[in-house]
């Protein structure tokens, strides 16, 4: 048997290929490696069955100590859910074959997490400071590795409002958003693997991904597209188009749940889109096309296009973006307008330890709006930097704003690292925005972040800003601005 050796490369050898000097030996190799995390669904089978209990009591004691007979006297797990634990170990349960020749293996699994802060923030309109809350709970029905039945619910919020109690602002006192509609419901498989009898001896190219349902919808890192819609979507990867060594291409059309550019919904309006993703040897290109049939209230009618590279420069991570955005009935409205927006995104691991630097930049021409957002991730900035994102959890604004209009602007950041990529990190950054065109907005901002993780499922998020405002399109804003929050974040 071969065991890893502490084999130390001189330096001079790995330069060019940006590897680090450090040297683990083996005997420290999966030090501090987290423990398997039980999803809520094997917990409620632990408090059910005190079997299972023992059962993981003596697989520890037998990886401690190396005895391996004490698997032997390890009961069978029980479970309700389903016959295979997420990531654990063991033997496979066998499922059972349907008509269509697929094995369909069900386990159930519920997971989410729960976000409540305290913040208070003026962004130039006045000063609030609010409680807020959301939940995102969700059940994972796998049938296969590769078919599942996903639904989700977000009960404590609705239409970018959410749960809490306002202290200080417009509407002081207790807002209530609470909400039982399902804000996710959709399958997703491979054909092929769904109807394996149709070729058994796998020669006709019957893999083609598909999905229908209310389903998340994420394209150009948001910007082109970030929404939960009413759609079906088919896709066929693993091609070797244009020269390509592996291409995706997604067809998509989406029936209701639809926001526009505004974050509002249009109960009339239908998208469609066509999304691809090429890899070639030195980058990733996406390229992406988009429909909005609108109601003419809003603005009508929108086509959207979009492509991205990523790639490798050096030690630099760079992601290039150029998207465009057309009013086909006049629009002229937040809902759909037309415009361009390009960004650059640059990020590097430091050479001499784990920290990242990044320096985000965009330029906007005219008024570009996104095909769909949802009402809780803002505007199609948000990729920048802290500065220009949403909090996704109540009024606390982008210190920035995220929406695009004729600007230019930039973010520069230092991540750093606190006792392990995993127990902390510290983010500060430095970011503005001038505008281009007169009665524009111009800003300049520093913000900072601080996240701890308790546990395996706790986090503690610390957030501030400070900014100065020239916002000629509104006389009465403030000049200056800043926010604080602190957010307890729960996964489970």
């Amino acid at each position: 048997m071969i065991l890893f050796s502490s084999v130390k490369v001189d330096a001079a050898d790995n330069s060019d290929l940006y590897l680090s000097d450090e040297v683990v030996p083996w005997e420290e190799l999966g030090d501090g490696f987290l423990e398997r995390p039980k999803p809520l669904t094997e917990v409620i089978e632990d408090h059910i069955y005190p079997s299972n209990k023992e059962r993981d009591r003596l697989i520890k004691e037998s990886h401690e100590t190396g005895d391996a007979s004490l698997l032997e006297n390890a009961p069978a797990r029980q479970n309700i859910f389903g016959g295979n634990p997420f990531l654990g170990s063991g033997e496979i349960d066998k499922g059972f074959e349907i008509k269509t020749g697929a094995v369909w293996q069900p386990n159930f699994l519920i997971y989410g997490e729960f976000r409540s802060a305290l913040q208070t923030f003026d962004n130039g309109f006045g000063n609030t400071a609010e409680w807020a809350n959301r939940l995102d709970i969700f059940g994972n029905l796998y049938l296969t590795p590769t078919e599942r039945i996903l639904i989700g619910f977000r009960p404590l919020d609705r239409d970018g409002n959410f749960t809490g109690y306002q202290i200080d602002g417009t509407n002081e006192g207790f807002f209530e958003e609470f909400n039982s509609r399902i804000n996710t419901f959709f399958f997703e498989g491979d054909f092929g693997e769904l109807f394996p009898n149709l070729d058994p001896t796998d020669q006709k190219s019957l893999d083609y991904g598909i999905a229908f349902g209310r389903q998340p919808i994420n394209f150009q890192d948001g910007i082109i597209i970030n929404d939960t819609i009413d759609s079906i979507g088919i896709s066929r990867a693993s091609l070797f188009e244009f020269g390509a060594s592996a291409t995706r291409i997604t067809g998509i059309a989406g029936f209701n749940e639809l926001h526009r550019g505004n974050n509002v919904r249009d109960s009339d309006a239908f998208v469609f889109g066509l999304l691809s993703s090429l890899d070639y040897d030195k980058s990733t290109l996406e390229v992406d096309f988009v429909y909005v049939d609108g109601d003419i209230a809003t603005g009508g009618d929108g086509f959207y296009a979009g492509i991205g590279d990523t790639r490798r420069i050096g030690e630099w991570n760079s992601t290039l973006r150029a998207n465009g955005s057309w009013g086909l009935d006049g629009g002229g409205t937040a809902a759909v307008d037309s415009g361009y927006v390009f960004t650059s995104q640059l990020s590097r691991t430091m050479r001499y330890n784990d920290d990242i630097f990044y320096f985000d930049t965009f330029y906007g021409l005219g008024d570009y709006t996104s095909a769909a957002r949802d009402p809780a991730v803002g505007g199609p900035l948000g990729i920048i930097g802290i500065l220009y994102a949403s909090s996704g959890l109540s009024d606390y604004a982008a210190p920035l704003g995220n929406q695009v209009g004729d600007s230019v602007g930039f973010a520069a950041g230092y991540q750093a690292f606190l006792g392990g990529k995993r127990k902390a990190q510290l983010i500060f950054e430095l970011g503005g925005r001038k505008a281009t065109e007169s009665g524009g907005e111009s800003s300049m901002g520093f913000g900072m972040r601080y996240q701890r993780a308790f546990g395996q499922h706790y986090i503690l998020r610390l957030d501030g800003f400070a900014a100065g405002y020239d916002d000629e399109s509104r006389p009465l804003r403030e000049d200056f601005g800043y926010g604080l929050r602190a957010e307890w974040l729960v996964k489970f």
